[in-house]
């Protein structure tokens, strides 16, 4: 057996494990203190760009390393899980600043960010380098999404919750085709993830998929009453 292998097969994520509770921790963390210098104003565009350069070379990087260990495959390595799409939404974000974009980042990336953290769909742990993969990745969308309404004083709107539903919506015709295609799972449009999820909670296949649909809908207007309330800050 190779290193690479003894090192994969040594280290597994275990769901509420020490590793798991250090990375929330983190998330709560950076939450807190993005909160406390929230009046401060937005940084630098450069900074804002260096961090999506740091979210975009992860993610390469993590796709070298599939191929290197063979575990790249056009069934389950396409950018077509809702946090891969919400990740490279956040990366153009952070680099155009396109406002159009943050209504998606704010409600399907925290949603499903959120979801991700609490729930990971991870077979090895800290401190393998897929283990700070997932997790820079995901903190990553919530602090953008969070950072934009904080700091550069984008208020979410009902009309953004119902774009972004429409976006989802016209994606999973698309993403049902390559996942029948390619013999995949991308979105669990196939089945419920194997080592359980929220998904545990929403029925049986396929009425999980529409559960999902309310479910999802519920937790964006819930983030939109949470934060539309909030005074906007004044764009940097």
């Amino acid at each position: 057996m190779s290193w690479e292998m003894t090192i994969y097969n040594d280290l597994p994520f275990i769901m509420f494990s020490p590793a798991h509770i250090m990375a929330i921790g983190v998330l709560a963390l950076l939450i807190f203190l993005l909160f406390i210098l929230r009046k401060k104003g937005s940084m630098e565009h450069k900074y804002e760009r260096l961090f999506a350069l740091s979210l975009l070379v992860i993610e390469v990087l993590y796709h070298v390393w599939m191929i290197t260990t063979g575990r790249w495959g056009l069934n389950d390595s396409l950018p077509l899980e809702l946090c891969s799409i919400s990740l490279l939404v956040t990366i153009v974000l952070l680099w155009t600043g396109n406002k159009h974009l943050v209504d998606f980042v704010f409600f399907a990336g925290i949603g499903g960010a959120i979801q991700a953290m609490a729930t990971p769909v991870l077979d090895v742990g800290f401190p393998h380098f897929r283990y700070f993969h997932f997790f820079y990745t995901h903190i990553g969308i919530i602090l953008t999404a969070l950072y934009f309404i904080w700091m550069k004083g984008y208020k979410p709107t009902f009309k953004g919750i119902i774009k972004t539903m429409v976006v989802l919506n016209l994606l999973l015709p698309f993403t049902f085709a390559v996942n029948m295609l390619f013999q995949g799972n991308y979105m669990f449009l196939r089945e419920k993830p194997y080592n359980g999820s929220l998904l545990d909670y929403l029925g049986p296949y396929p009425w999980y998929i529409l559960s999902l649909e309310g479910v999802a809908f519920i937790m964006f207007v819930l983030l939109w009453l949470g934060f539309r309330k909030l005074r906007a800050t004044p764009k940097g």
